[in-house]
């Protein structure tokens, strides 16, 4: 999601509607913002990390990493590039798509970062060969088959932000919000609003229109290089976010969870649609979620089957039960009406909301009647916005998107438990808080960073994200202790520009199959390898690459398996010698024990390993650190009997 909190220039209020999907619309200032000192007993980001002081430039940026290798950048296509010339066409055609006035007076600053939004890489998705990075314009798909060539298959503009993608089989899903969207996926938008008469308001939302699409678009793509929209739902607040849910009873239908953050569209434009307030509509489109059945053999029969209240109290049947901390120890509490993003876990009957002001438990049993059963909030916490489980489902991550994602959030004087990631134990239904975690690198004030979206990496006996910043590039974390989260590598580049915040950095940042894939927001599709250092070892890489997966939308998660590959036990192997729950002499005789078998493949070899099983099995029992002994019961059932 981008926020912005800072309007400058009172000419572009009359485009406020068009980009409510972004949360409070900010259009990027022509002074850098002041940072604000750091708040009493508080820490901030190292400034004298190498992070800290890198090179400015779009495509020539200062560099730095630690155990991730930078393997390529394809740069955006041509028709998804807006160009450096405040004045060019493409900046002009931008802004009027967005309903700015042809011609009118604004600043070159205010104009480039503006635009730039129109253009804006978004949220990834993948299956086979392929990766959909959708954009605030359309959607490029790649082939990645040749991994030393990755490549372009075929753009598609549809513009309407923003963008976020999701794959099902032949079907491709795609979040709509803003009101540029249009049912035929044209790119002229719709007429600005006429200014308003003296001592009129202006007028608070563009016109009703027939033509007008927010929601969620299906395309089908049998024909990858020719992807066709099959379905269009329509909702009353757009989709910023959408999440598909699968039902192991029900194969033939899939569900889409819908998150819409922007405002509430006209009764006239879509019937039944409301913004009201809950003691005067109790039939608002506010305070819940929607729920598409989307039938897989029908998919232009897609429709609105619920639309679920879960901010509800049970016990009052208020649908408007949940509020905020009162954010940053400043802000009151505020009502919760919206969900930014939802991950689900299928096999585990569960999902993590991040909605707003609150991180929330849902049952999803019965995948078109979400309930809630847990809700929790912080003072530290400004816009709850996305969610992880852990493999386990014992653990989940909220990340915390203070600033919406044009704000400089990680300087020396911000506080390291604002805008970071929340770790919380899962225990019988109930979110316990464990522990903060942020990039510990202090950026610039020209650079746009806050926690942003990730994805869990299949290293076996850890809990491991890797997580995309904005400017402030990506982080990989290791949460397998949740009170003491921390970070095992990173890559970061210098800011765009030194001056001024213009929108770029890692929108998302996601483990596919061996590699990291990165939506740079400015830049186009960064792709990326794990290296060994200190904190994490090549059997470590080499057993997460063992996991392979057919497709990954990661707001659908799915448990992760490893194969019972010698690697696999390489790897428990390097973190029971990490942690010293093996000792050192058993070690050295367990890797010869290994080598030798991976060499001979012989029974008696086999055999030998076995042996190693039974005393390793003894040592799990009676190992007092639960997060060893778990190593060691995994090490143990691979030596038993492993897959040659």
């Amino acid at each position: 999601m981008i926020q912005f909190c800072h309007i400058k220039t009172s000419l572009l209020a009359t485009t406020l509607f068009l980009c409510s999907c972004f949360g409070a619309v900010v259009l990027a200032q022509e002074a850098l913002e002041k940072a604000p000192p750091l708040p009493a007993g508080m820490t901030g980001s190292n400034p004298n990390d190498p992070r800290s002081k890198l090179s400015p430039g779009l495509f020539d940026a200062g560099e730095t990493s630690m155990g991730i290798k930078h393997v390529t950048l394809l740069r955006k296509p041509d028709a998804f590039q807006l160009g450096v010339d405040p004045n060019g066409p493409k900046v002009e055609k931008a802004l009027t798509a967005l309903g700015v006035p042809p011609g009118a007076q604004i600043p070159a600053t205010v104009k480039m970062s503006f635009a730039g939004l129109a253009f804006a890489n978004s949220d990834l998705a993948f299956q086979g060969n392929h990766v959909f990075l959708g954009n605030f314009y359309g959607i490029n798909i790649y082939d990645i088959a040749d991994r030393n060539n990755a490549k372009l298959v075929t753009s598609m503009l549809c513009p309407g932000g923003q963008g976020d993608v999701s794959v099902y089989k032949n079907l491709l899903f795609m979040s709509v919000e803003m009101a540029n969207g249009r049912l035929d996926c044209g790119e002229q938008g719709f007429p600005p609003p006429p200014p308003p008469s003296a001592g009129q308001p202006q007028q608070a939302l563009p016109a009703a229109s027939k033509d007008r699409f927010r929601g969620v678009r299906i395309f089908d793509i049998s024909d990858i290089r020719n992807p066709k929209q099959v379905g269009a739902v329509q909702t009353c607040r757009g989709s910023h976010t959408h999440t598909l849910v699968t039902d192991p009873k029900d194969k033939a239908n899939i569900y889409v969870y819908v998150s819409g953050t922007s405002f509430v569209r006209q009764n006239e434009e879509m019937a039944g649609c409301s913004g009201g307030t809950p003691d005067k509509d109790p039939n608002t489109a506010l305070f819940r979620i929607d729920v598409i059945k989307v039938p897989l053999a029908e998919p232009q029969n897609a429709k609105i089957v619920s639309s679920p209240r879960i901010f509800e109290d049970p016990k009052t049947g208020a649908i408007n039960s949940l509020t905020s901390g009162a954010t940053h120890g400043t802000g009151r509490p505020a009502e919760t009406d919206q969900c930014h993003d939802i991950t689900v876990y299928p096999e585990i009957g569960l999902a993590a909301g991040a909605c707003s002001g609150n991180g929330i438990l849902l049952d999803i049993k019965d995948p078109a009647n979400p309930k809630r059963i847990e809700a929790v909030n912080d003072p530290n916490y400004a816009y709850w916005h996305s969610a992880s489980f852990s493999n386990d489902g014992k653990k989940v991550v909220f990340t915390d998107e203070w600033g919406g994602g044009m704000g400089a959030r990680c300087r020396e004087t911000d506080p390291n438990v604002w805008g970071a990631n929340a770790v919380f134990n899962l225990d019988g239904g109930k979110l316990r808080f464990a522990n903060y975690y942020k990039l510990p690198a202090a950026q610039a004030d020209s650079e746009n960073c806050v926690a942003h979206n990730g994805s869990l990496v299949p290293v076996p006996g850890r809990d491991i994200k890797i997580q995309a910043w904005y400017q402030g590039g990506i982080s990989m974390m290791d949460f397998t202790d949740p009170a003491k989260p921390v970070e095992i590598g990173y890559f970061d580049r210098g800011p765009i520009d030194p001056k001024m915040i213009i929108l770029a950095g890692s929108w998302s940042a996601y483990w596919y199959n061996g590699r990291i894939y990165s939506s740079e927001i400015a830049r186009g599709l960064d792709i990326f390898e794990l290296t060994p250092t200190k904190f994490l070892s090549q059997n470590e890489i080499d057993a997460a690459k063992t996991v392979q997966v057919s497709a990954l939308n990661v707001q659908t998660q799915e448990r992760i398996h490893w194969p019972r590959q010698l690697v696999v036990a390489k790897a428990y192997i390097d973190q029971l010698e990490r942690s010293n729950g093996l000792l050192a002499g058993q070690i050295a005789s367990l890797r010869k024990s290994i080598e030798t078998a991976e060499g001979s493949k012989s029974a008696s070899d086999l055999n030998a390993l076995k042996k190693h099983a039974a005393v390793i099995e003894k040592g799990a029992r009676s190992s007092k650190n639960a997060t060893d002994a778990a190593r060691l019961k995994a090490l143990a059932e691979i030596l038993k009997q492993p897959a040659l």
